[in-house]
């Protein structure tokens, strides 16, 4: 459990300042569940300069109540929270400044979005809060206002946890959580679990996570995991003590999380391969004569107008599919001779282009586009970026405008890295769904 916190203070000598206005954002890593906004009489003049970067006066806050008056909501708020705040030092310690003037000692553990940032974005020109932001398309309003860069710190914070491929960040806080070994009841730890897309991850007594998976529904997978029998699933229901999770919305991104996140963090009871994912190609051939034919061949390796598939029959039915869905000349798929269509050239030319037609569909070599589909949550749209044929990443956007431009998309994105295995990822996924909407992207 997270509490997003921003503070705005009186400004003055160090530790004799205080609060004027504070915000925070109660979030389990998945949603906010509860919120506190509030203005503060700070039983002191504020400083002319913040009055000016804020708008906050001390007329406004002559009714305000003061700190003593809402210490026991903001205790009860961050109760078992990990408090996460852009410059945390600087809100940690404001806030316990103002419960030791009340004789209470404020402790909570912190993460700082400045120093995350700065670990999982280092390319960033400036980790302030508002250039980081704005570089980040993160919208902001009412900039100097608690709530307002409260909301930023959130969802810059969700950004991150998306980035935090390696799990530092979770398995950190759980870890810290947890101090020693923890025996819920498995059923307990499905309680709270999403039906929804996503990754889902099981972590041990020390924080370490065992395994993790893909899954459209995670509620019911982990439910499964916790009443199969077998040697896997007896392991993961006796070395369990936490399930975390996060959601994706696509389908497809769940997919090359979870591969990418194997092949990284190597879960003790994930099975690993080192081996390609495919066995077979695809073979765009001409073979000394005028028509492109398509062959299946063993190959683990993807080249230009190839693409991949695991096994025999799965690139036979493809070559049907694609027989019948652009109307193939049986020249292109090696079974005639003859061409059945017009004469000569024009013959050739006009099947070539249909087999060529084929493969732009369904492949996603030399292309800069973007693959849209549902978000998260109401108003999201996800995006996977493939710039030059290769894939580089994924995020979310909720503003039109940010699909359809490179550079913003890049500044968006938590990356991945791109092999022939999530080009075969990606490529499989568009020949069986047709739910993935393709934006040509201009640089």
């Amino acid at each position: 459990m997270y509490a997003i916190l921003d503070i705005e203070s009186t400004g003055g000598k160090y530790n004799e300042e205080g609060i004027t206005e504070i915000a925070i954002h109660r979030y389990d890593g998945h949603q906010v569940v509860d919120k506190f906004i509030c203005l503060i009489n700070p039983e002191r003049e504020i400083q002319p300069f913040v009055v000016k970067l804020t708008g906050i006066s001390n007329k406004m806050l002559r009714s305000a109540p003061k700190f003593h008056e809402v210490a026991k909501r903001i205790v009860e708020i961050t109760e078992g929270a990990v408090l996460v705040a852009h410059n945390a030092q600087f809100d940690y310690r404001i806030l316990r400044t103002e419960f030791r003037r009340l004789g209470y000692d404020f402790q909570r553990k912190t993460l700082c979005t400045v120093d995350l940032s700065k670990q999982l974005i280092p390319e960033a020109e400036s980790h302030s809060l508002g250039k980081l932001a704005r570089s980040l398309g993160i919208p902001m309003s009412d900039r100097h206002r608690a709530n307002g860069d409260a909301l930023a710190t959130l969802k810059l914070f969700k950004m991150l946890l998306d980035k935090d491929s390696d799990k530092k960040i979770i398995t950190d806080v759980i870890r810290e959580e947890t101090h020693g070994e923890l025996s819920p009841n498995q059923l307990d730890m499905v309680v709270d679990l999403p039906s929804e897309t996503g990754v889902y991850y099981m972590h041990d007594k020390d924080g370490e996570i065992i395994f993790l998976g893909k899954t459209k529904n995670i509620k019911k997978r982990v439910n499964q995991h916790f009443t199969n029998v077998g040697k896997l699933a007896r392991k993961l229901q006796k070395e369990t003590k936490k399930v975390t999770y996060q959601t994706t919305g696509s389908e497809l991104i769940a997919i090359l999380k979870a591969y990418v996140e194997q092949k990284k963090n190597r879960p003790r009871y994930n099975h690993v391969s080192k081996k390609k994912l495919f066995t077979h190609t695809i073979d765009f051939n001409q073979n000394g004569t005028e028509h492109i034919i398509l062959e299946v061949e063993k190959n683990r390796s993807l080249e230009d107008k190839k693409m991949a598939f695991n096994g025999t029959q799965s690139a036979k039915n493809f070559i049907n599919k694609v027989s019948q869905e652009f109307e193939l000349c049986p020249s292109s798929l090696g079974t005639e001779n003859e061409c059945l269509h017009q004469s000569n050239e024009l013959r050739a030319s006009s099947c070539n282009e249909k087999v060529l037609s084929a493969f732009e569909k369904y492949s996603i070599q030399d292309k800069n586009i973007a693959l849209t589909d549902q978000g998260r949550e109401t108003g999201e749209r996800s995006f996977i970026l493939i710039k030059n044929g290769r894939l580089q990443g994924f995020g979310y956007v909720e503003l039109n405008h940010q699909i359809n431009n490179i550079p913003i998309l890049e500044s968006i994105m938590t990356p991945i890295w791109s092999d022939e295995n999530t080009t075969f990822i990606v490529e499989t996924y568009l020949r069986k769904n047709n739910r993935l909407k393709k934006i040509p992207l201009t640089s």
